[in-house]
C-alpha cells in the first residue's frame, strides 16, 4: 500500500532546518552575492513523500569475493528478458520473472584485446544498448549491441583527446596524483542468434576511442536509443552517448572535442572521420561555419552526465548532470543545447569550489538551465552527493508514481521526484521523496542494503551507489553496488 506523509512535527523540524541553513553572502568584486548554499530551504522529510512498496527482485554474483557493482538494466522485449552490466565487465541476463540470472558476455577477458579498467568504482563498462533492430533478421542491426567502456589497452590511437594540458597547470596536482591514462572506447557487437543463452558472436567492432586525461573519473556516461522513434523517422536507429568533462572542464565549452558532451550518432553508418559510424544530418552542429566543430555532438556544456532518458509520452529528453560542490541538476535537453559549465553550476554563476553568484541567476538566455536541481548541503544527504536519472513513470500498476520523473542521489541512495507533465523552472523547492515502505517502516534505500549486509554477514555499506532499471510494462528497478541485489518498486 503507498500513501504521502506528512505531519506537523515534520514541518516544525523542516523549519527549524531552513533557519539553521542561512544563506552565507560575501562581497566579491565580479560578482554582487556569492552563496556556499544556494538553497537555504531543505527538501522535506516527509512532506507530499511518496511510499512505495519494494521487494528483492534478483541476485547478481559477487567478483572477488565484492558484491556486485551494477550500472543499468534494461529490457530486451523481443527475447524476453533484461540485461544489466556489472563495472568491471560482465554482462547478464535476467529473466522476466527474476529467478534466473545468466553471465551473457564477459567483456574483459583478453581474448577480446579490450581489458576493462575498473580500478575504482567509477571507471569501467559504464553502459550499453541494444539496437532497436537487434531481433529483426534481415536487418541491417540485427544481433548488434553497443558498449562503452574504459580501457588500460591504450596503444591503439585516440580519435579523440585532450588538447592543451601541458599549459594548464591547474590540472597538474591531479596529473601528479593519478599519471596513468586510459581510453573510453565503443564497442559493436554482433551475435548471431539474439535467443542465444549466451553470447555467439565474435570480437567487437571498434567504433570510436577517447583519450582520458591522467587522474581523469568523470569519463563516459550513457549509451542509449530513442525508444520512440520508430522506423523511417530521422532519430530511428541513432544511438546517443554522454561524456563527461574529464577534469578538464577547460574543454567543455569546446565543440572541437568530446569532453563534457551529448553525442549522436549512427552506428551503422560510414561518414565520421575514421569511416566506423555515421554522422547524423539533422545534428545541429553538421554545418557549423567552423571546420574543427564536431558534428557527433547534440548537446554540451555538460560536467559528468551519467545518465539520460526518454518520457515516453511527449518525448521530452531529461539529463542528469553531476555538480561539482554545489548544486545537482535534472535538465530538459534539445538539440544544440548550452547546458553552462563550466561558467554555470545549475542556475547559477561558477565561482569556486566553495560558491557560485547569485546576482545574475539564470541570466544567460544562451544557456539552457535546469527544470529542477538540489544542493550539496542538503541534510537529507550523507556529504557525497551526485545525481543519477531514473525515468518517467507512465505505467499504471503504481498510481501515484503516474507521471513524475523520478530521480536520486547515488552515495546516499535517496530517491526523489517532480512532476513530468508540470515542469519546475529550476530550484529545489518542487523535489519531493520517494520513500520504501518495509512492513509498515519507513527506509531508504541505504537502509536496505545495510540491512541485508548483515544477512549477508559483509561490513555494512558506506554508500548506497543507486542506479536505476527500466524493465518490461514500465517496471521501475532499483540497482545499487552494496549488496548484489537487484529490487522492485510494487504497488
Amino acid at each position: 500500500m503507498m500513501n504521502h506523509t506528512g505531519g506537523t512535527l515534520a514541518m516544525a523540524v523542516e523549519c527549524s532546518l531552513a533557519m539553521v541553513m542561512t544563506v552565507f553572502l560575501v562581497a566579491s568584486p565580479g560578482l554582487a552575492q556569492t552563496s556556499t548554499q544556494p538553497f537555504p530551504t531543505p527538501i522535506p522529510a516527509t512532506d507530499r513523500a511518496v511510499r512505495v512498496n519494494v521487494v528483492e527482485f534478483a541476485s547478481l554474483p559477487d567478483i572477488g569475493g565484492q558484491p556486485a557493482q551494477p550500472m543499468l538494466l534494461v529490457d530486451e522485449p523481443a527475447t524476453r528478458r533484461m540485461f544489466v552490466n556489472d563495472i568491471k565487465g560482465p554482462l547478464y541476463t535476467v529473466s522476466y520473472d527474476g529467478r534466473t540470472v545468466i553471465p551473457y558476455l564477459d567483456i574483459n577477458p583478453s581474448a577480446w584485446g579490450i581489458g576493462v579498467a575498473s580500478p575504482v568504482r567509477y571507471r569501467g563498462f559504464q553502459s550499453f544498448a541494444f539496437h532497436p533492430e537487434f531481433s529483426q533478421r534481415g536487418a541491417r542491426g540485427f544481433g548488434k549491441f553497443y558498449t562503452l567502456t574504459d580501457t588500460g589497452n591504450t596503444t591503439p590511437k585516440a580519435d579523440f583527446a585532450p588538447v592543451g594540458w601541458d599549459d594548464n597547470s591547474y590540472y597538474e596536482p591531479i596529473r601528479r596524483r593519478d599519471p596513468a591514462t586510459h581510453h573510453s572506447v565503443l564497442l559493436e557487437w554482433t551475435t548471431s542468434n539474439p535467443a542465444a543463452v549466451t553470447y555467439d558472436g565474435g570480437p567487437p567492432r571498434e567504433l570510436l576511442r577517447v583519450e582520458q586525461p591522467p587522474g581523469s573519473n568523470h569519463n563516459g556516461g550513457q549509451l542509449a536509443f530513442n525508444p520512440l522513434a520508430s522506423r523511417g523517422a530521422a532519430d530511428f536507429g541513432m544511438l546517443y552517448m554522454s561524456f563527461g568533462d574529464g577534469y578538464r572542464s577547460d574543454l567543455v565549452q569546446n565543440l572541437s572535442t568530446t569532453f563534457g558532451k551529448l553525442l549522436r550518432i549512427d552506428p551503422l553508418g560510414s561518414n565520421s572521420r575514421n569511416g566506423k559510424y555515421g554522422i547524423p544530418a539533422g545534428n545541429p552542429f553538421v554545418r557549423n561555419a567552423t571546420p574543427d566543430t564536431l558534428g557527433e555532438i547534440y548537446a554540451f556544456g555538460l560536467r559528468n552526465a551519467q545518465r539520460f532518458t526518454w518520457d515516453p509520452r511527449t518525448g521530452n529528453l531529461f539529463l542528469a548532470d553531476i555538480g561539482q560542490s554545489m548544486v545537482e541538476k535534472v535538465t530538459l535537453v534539445t538539440a544544440g543545447a548550452n547546458l553552462g559549465w563550466n561558467t554555470w553550476e545549475g542556475s547559477f554563476q561558477y565561482v569556486s569550489r566553495s560558491e557560485v553568484g547569485l546576482s545574475n541567476r539564470r541570466g544567460d538566455r544562451k544557456i539552457t538551465y535546469p527544470i529542477v536541481e538540489y544542493s550539496h548541503k542538503d541534510p537529507l544527504l550523507q556529504g557525497s552527493v551526485a545525481i543519477t536519472l531514473g525515468y518517467v513513470y507512465r505505467a499504471k500498476e503504481i498510481p501515484e508514481l503516474r507521471g513524475l520523473l523520478l530521480f536520486g542521489d547515488i552515495p546516499s541512495g535517496e530517491i526523489f521526484y517532480v512532476s513530468a507533465d508540470d515542469l519546475p523552472d529550476g530550484g529545489q523547492d518542487p523535489v519531493r521523496r520517494v520513500v520504501f515502505n518495509d512492513k509498515g517502516t519507513t527506509k531508504t534505500l541505504l537502509q536496505l542494503v545495510r540491512e541485508k549486509n548483515v544477512a549477508q554477514g559483509r561490513p555494512q555499506a558506506l554508500r548506497a551507489d543507486l542506479r536505476f532499471g527500466l524493465g518490461p510494462n514500465g517496471r521501475i528497478f532499483v540497482l545499487n553496488k552494496g549488496d548484489g541485489t537487484i529490487r522492485l518498486l510494487v504497488r
